[in-house]
């Protein structure tokens, strides 16, 4: 049975960081990444890293500011989180098997997590 369980969220000031992390378990991905949620709003890509080659792509809003990476011995990808702002505030979802990796959207998501929740404070 796949599952993927992020840690890592809390409650941090604007200018800070956090480090999201994401264990999945049942198998293994060619891809896994991170999207978002704010109250209101549709779900966003924001990154996502390939298993071969570690090739990643980011959304424009976290360019710069994000680092994904993946450790494939322990079947996890992690999303660090440099100097946030209060629009980052969301319930952060891991995903793998993200289909087109180059046009990624939440309808071509094999699998899910259940969500972490990142406030940035102003």
């Amino acid at each position: 049975q796949v599952q993927l369980v992020e840690s890592g969220g809390g409650l941090v000031q604007a200018g800070g960081s956090l480090r999201l992390s994401c264990a999945a378990s049942g198998r293994t991905f060619n891809s896994m990444g991170w999207f978002r949620q704010a109250p209101g709003k549709e779900r966003e890509f924001v990154a996502v890293i390939r298993r071969s080659a570690y090739l990643t792509y980011y959304a424009e809003s976290v360019k710069g500011r994000f680092t994904i990476s993946r450790d494939n011995a322990k079947n996890t990808v992690y999303l660090q989180m440099n100097s946030l702002k209060p629009e980052d505030t969301a319930v952060y979802y891991c995903a793998a098997d993200l289909g087109n990796i180059l046009t990624p959207l939440p309808a071509n998501v094999a699998y899910w997590g259940k969500g972490t929740q990142v406030t940035v404070s102003s």
